[in-house]
């Protein structure tokens, strides 16, 4: 890596951090546009590094880039669109649970605890603290991605990420003020137990309940549960 790939990378890691955490705090809200010039007057830093963080922010489907309009905040799901997302987890992440049940290691089981754990962690404040906040997601989005990760199929896994980006913009646009942490750590402990029993049937059906019961909260509320 040149050396001014090396000064260039942090900035754009700190406009990345900088844009997220406005997201979060609901500084910028959903369809909101992102003019490139008024940013890079707004927080003093040359073009260069936001177009690399405004394409990581697209990358996880925060972020959406229009043909001849420039790049924009990714709008609410409607609720049609929040359905079919649920279905494609439903279909997808408890086939994940199951055959990265019949192939875990202390080392996966040691990280996926840690997962939990910080999920846990976050819970008392999830719903007050912007910062707080992004621990939970980042925790929830670690310990689905750790799932796939393990699943030992290259297609399962590469589907998951395929829609991993949608899920994250679940989790952030979603939340408003209600993210439903209290059970989904509860929830996440009980795959991870199921894991840890090596019962891939029980980890699958964990896995179901969890997005099932999420699906549930969001429709409970006026504001959604985050998965």
């Amino acid at each position: 890596m040149s050396e001014a790939r090396k000064k260039k990378q942090p900035l754009a890691d700190q406009m990345y951090e900088v844009l997220l955490d406005q997201f979060m705090t609901g500084k910028r809200t959903p369809g909101s546009p992102l003019n490139i010039g008024a940013l890079s007057r707004e927080l003093d830093v040359s073009q260069t590094p936001l177009r690399e963080a405004l394409a990581r922010l697209e990358h996880t489907g925060l972020v959406v880039r229009e043909a001849l309009k420039g790049y924009r905040v990714a709008p609410l799901f409607t609720d049609r669109e929040i359905g079919k997302l649920m279905d494609a987890r439903l279909v997808l992440e408890p086939a994940l649970a199951y055959e990265t049940c019949r192939r875990t290691t202390p080392e996966f089981l040691e990280e996926l605890l840690e997962a939990v754990e910080e999920l846990d962690r976050s819970v008392g404040l999830a719903d007050t603290e912007s910062s707080s906040f992004r621990s939970y997601w980042a925790a929830d989005d670690r310990f689905h991605g750790l799932i796939a990760q393990q699943c030992d199929n290259p297609f399962l896994e590469t589907a998951y990420r395929s829609l991993n980006g949608q899920v994250q913009r679940f989790r952030l646009f979603s939340r408003l003020g209600n993210t439903g942490a209290e059970h989904a750590a509860k929830e996440h402990r009980a795959i991870y137990e199921a894991l840890v029993e090596g019962n891939p049937e029980i980890a699958s059906i964990r896995m179901r309940e969890h997005l099932q019961n999420a699906n549930r909260r969001r429709k409970q509320r006026p504001v959604a549960a985050a998965g």
